[in-house]
């Protein structure tokens, strides 16, 4: 069933506000705060920011230095994000066009990246107790926060059309 037009421009509006803030946050890093590569800005006991190229995938896995490498997950994100629209036009409900706009935003903000830059820019590192998790960026941020609705929404839409218990 098509989704209504209000869901699909919702999930494209969404999907253009986090990009463009995405894009944003990176060129400040980039040409505002003028990080050097790995160097790191303290801005609280738990957050700093310091500016890595990942030119892999996730946790940068697979990296890729040649331009056969970037080109092809370049192509990947855009097609992600092609596919994501797709699915966007079936959206039945808010939770799941919001989703969809996440994730569209997050594959290509780092496509973008990935064709201006040669790799995706990240700059955020989160640490505790000498813990310190992998350096990401808005639009990672995005892609989980997207996988995270699809999940919640799946969850929440198999508990709906469950039966009630104590039927059989």
């Amino acid at each position: 069933m098509p989704a209504s037009r209000d869901r699909v421009r919702f999930g494209l509006t969404l999907a253009a506000v986090i990009l463009v803030l995405d894009q944003l946050t990176k060129f400040l890093v980039l040409y505002g705060l003028e990080l050097q590569l790995g160097e790191r800005l303290i801005v609280t006991p738990f957050m700093d920011l310091v500016l890595t190229y990942n030119r892999g995938i996730s946790y940068g896995l697979f990296q890729q230095d040649g331009d056969l490498g970037r080109w092809f997950l370049v192509a990947v994100k855009l097609a992600a994000a092609v596919l994501f629209v797709f699915w966007l036009m079936r959206a039945e409900s808010r939770v799941v066009a919001a989703s969809l706009g996440l994730l569209i935003a997050g594959a290509v903000g780092n496509a973008v990246d990935r064709m201006l830059h040669g790799a995706v820019i990240d700059f955020v590192s989160l640490h505790a107790l000498g813990f310190y998790w992998y350096v990401f960026n808005l639009a990672d941020i995005a892609i989980v926060a997207g996988v995270l609705g699809l999940l919640y929404d799946a969850v929440k839409g198999s508990v709906t059309k469950s039966p009630p218990s104590g039927s059989t």
